[in-house]
Formats: structure tokens, C-alpha cells, sequence
């Protein structure tokens, strides 16, 4: 019996697609050209007075905001920017809408039938956290967890379909589905080739996009991924399943996994930890610690700490902190990652803070190369270029 690949039922018009295309370009063009632009306003104009008047440079990226917030240039970038973000879901709503008792109707056979052998186990009591029952975090309506219908998908299909339009501009993202999960697995394959991870624990999965590439490169491991949103995860397992990939998806909280002491072999995340609260963050660590083997691995890809990046490129990162609803975005870059890792349990010799290059596209040579260690990779972190990633063996 064949199944429709969820993933391909949605078909835009004309019209949608046309819109899709239009609210990609104009992310690019606020990205990365009028981002240039405000640059160089700030090196060419904001720094040098400012520098003039007191005798050093802005010390950080809050500095920094301070002063540009009364820049044209940053409010012209920053409304255009909240507006693209905005249009990029609102791009792809109306042909899910139109859709969407096709798509349930997908996602509910795949279930029942399970052809790749993966499953889905759904909480209705699973608790979810403040930060998303109140807000829609990066502006997405309806956020994670909402559902409108019976097995509803919805949520799913709109993080799927609105993420493709939001990376669809960056130059960085020729293939924005799984990128990084492929580079990070691909780069442990590489760099680790007697190491083959039995069980992989993806936290925070959303529809799995950054959780199928684990099962896709470590072809023997049982690959997990957990998420509070069920119609993330309804629309994730029919995805999975349609395309031969067997994923066990789970709805359950991080904070509370209940899986078994030392289960995993490697537990990992994409852009989970900055959508979390510092307290939060600690105890989640601590879970993972909990749940890793001996001689197992976490390692968690996110953005890079403000220590790691120049005051600048803090200021300009932190913008999703106050206008993308993305409220512990800005505390979480400001730990010491060290302090956090060591303080679950990790020794520090066991620290892991890795930048991986994007697989899909650095050059295999030079890939393979920055695997193994025999050469650094030197290009700055920004729009998907390279994955800051941090953790730890066991």
C-alpha cells in the first residue's frame, strides 16, 4: 500500500507561490543587503561618535542597541525585518487552510498503518512551558501546540512550509531541510568512524526535519525525538514514515523525559536552548546527563555565545530577543557555557564546543578536512555559513 508524502500534498497557486518567492527575497534583502548598509552607518558614523565622545568603543551588543535605536536606518531595517517575519507565515497559511483536511487525513493513515515501523506516542496531560502557551514564539500564529480539528496538523504543516520560505533566500541554505543535523552528524561520522551511536535522542524535534538526517547517516541507530507540540509531531511521523525513515516521536517535556537512566548513546538539539529559560536550561543539561551512557555524547547545536562573537554581531543577533518573541533568547547567549556543562556533571576535559561547518554547502574536501582536524574552519558564523555547537562526553 503507497501513502502521499505529506510533505508534497500542498500544491500553491499562482498567486501563493508567487508570494512565497517574493517574501524569500525580500528576507535576503533585509538579511543581508540593507544589514550591510546598516553596518556600515554604524562603522562609518554611530562607533566613531560615540568613540569620540568617550574614548572607547561600545563594550556590547546592548551598547550598541541603545545607540541605534534611534538610527533611520535601524528602524527602517527592524520594521521591514519584523514584517518579513511576519509574511513568511502568513505566505503559506492559506493553501494549508485550504488543504488541511488532506493533510490530517494523510498523517491519520500513515498512523494507522506505520509502513517504516516508526511511531508516534502522543500526551494530551504533557506540560507546556509559559513561554509557549503565551507567546507565539518567532511570530508563527498559533505557535506549536494549538490544534483546530481532531489529529490536527496544522501547526506542523506551517513550520514545515513557513520554514522553507524563510530560509528559501539565504545563500546558505540551498537545502534549509535537516542542514543542520546533516552537518552535525556527517561531521561526528567523519571525525568518529569506530563510533556508531546506538540510540540518538533529538530534544525539541518540531516536524523532524533536524531529526531524520541522525536516522538517515547512523542507518542502525534508534532515533527518538521528543517536542511538546502534537501536531509538530503528527505531521513529523507521517513525513518520516512516507519517506522510509523510521523515527520514534514522543510528546513530552525536556524538563521530565522519562526515559531510563544512561539510555542514549547521543543526545542533540537544533536551535532548542535559546527558546528556554536559564533555569530551565540547567535542569534540561542535567536530564541529559542523566539519560547519556558512559562514553556517550550530547551535543546541542544553537546560537554562539555573546562571548564568542564581537559586540556587533551580538547586537544585531539579539534582535530576535525583543522583536520575535523569543524572550530568554538574550540570557541564554550570555551564560558560560563551561560553567553550565560542568556543573551537570561534565568534566572538563569532556567539554565539547565545536563550529561545524554547513554540510550541504562546504565542499566535501574541505568538510571531510575540518572533520578530522586537519584544518580549522575559518568562516564567521552567520546565516546558516557554519553551526556553533556545544556539550560534552560522559
Amino acid at each position: 500500500m503507497s501513502f502521499q508524502n505529506i510533505a508534497e500534498i500542498i500544491k500553491p497557486n499562482q498567486d501563493e507561490m508567487h508570494r512565497q518567492r517574493f517574501v524569500s527575497i525580500l528576507r535576503k534583502k533585509v538579511l543581508m543587503d540593507f544589514a550591510s548598509d546598516m553596518k556600515t552607518v554604524y562603522e562609518n558614523k554611530v562607533e566613531p561618535k560615540f568613540e569620540k565622545e568617550y574614548g572607547r568603543k561600545p563594550s556590547d551588543g546592548k551598547e550598541i542597541r541603545k545607540l541605534m535605536l534611534d538610527e533611520p536606518i535601524f528602524k527602517a531595517w527592524s520594521s521591514l525585518r519584523y514584517n518579513a517575519q511576519m509574511m513568511t507565515w502568513w505566505s503559506v497559511q492559506s493553501s494549508i487552510e485550504r488543504n488541511l483536511n488532506k493533510l490530517v487525513e494523510a498523517a491519520t493513515q500513515v498512523l494507522n498503518n506505520k509502513p517504516t515501523g516508526g511511531s508516534l506516542e502522543l500526551n494530551a496531560k504533557t506540560q507546556i512551558p509559559k513561554e509557549i502557551t503565551e507567546l507565539d514564539i518567532h511570530l508563527m500564529p498559533g505557535c506549536f501546540h494549538n490544534e483546530y480539528l481532531p489529529n490536527d496538523v496544522a501547526q506542523g504543516a506551517l513550520y514545515h512550509y513557513g520554514t522553507t520560505v524563510f530560509s528559501g533566500g539565504l545563500p546558505h541554505r540551498k537545502d534549509s531541510k535537516g542542514g543542520v543535523a546533516r552537518s552535525i552528524a556527517n561531521y561526528l561520522d567523519i571525525k568518529y568512524p569506530k563510533w556508531k551511536p546506538k540510540r540518538i535522542l533529538d530534544l525539541g524535534c518540531t516536524a523532524g526535519a533536524n531529526t531524520k538526517p541522525y536516522a538517515e547517516v547512523f542507518k542502525n541507530a534508534d532515533v527518538h525525538g521528543i517536542d511538546v507540540g502534537a501536531p509538530l509531531l503528527r505531521f513529523g511521523h507521517a513525513h518520516a514514515e512516507t519517506e522510509n525513515i523510521k523515527i520514534h516521536y514522543h510528546q513530552r517535556n525536556a524538563l521530565n523525559s522519562g526515559f531510563p537512566d544512561e539510555h542514549f548513546d547521543l543526545i542533540t538539539s537544533s536551535f532548542f536552548f535559546h527558546e528556554v529559560s536559564v533555569k530551565d536550561t540547567e535542569k534540561i543539561i542535567l536530564e541529559c546527563y542523566r539519560m547519556l551512557k558512559p562514553n556517550g555524547l550530547m551535543l546541542h547545536m544553537e546560537l554562539p555565545p555573546s562571548d564568542f562573537t564581537d559586540a556587533y554581531y551580538n547586537f544585531y543577533l539579539d534582535w530576535d530577543a525583543y522583536y520575535n518573541n523569543e524572550p530568554h533568547y538574550l540570557k541564554f547567549r550570555e551564560l558560560d557555557f563551561n560553567k553550565l556543562l560542568t556543573k551537570s556533571g561534565f568534566k572538563k576535559d569532556k567539554i565539547e564546543m565545536i563550529r561545524i561547518p554547513n554540510y550541504d554547502t562546504t565542499p566535501e574536501s574541505e568538510f571531510c578536512s575540518v572533520a578530522r582536524g586537519e584544518e580549522s574552519f575559518r568562516r564567521d558564523h552567520g546565516n546558516g555559513a557554519v553551526w556553533f555547537t556545544f556539550g560534552g562526553w560522559k
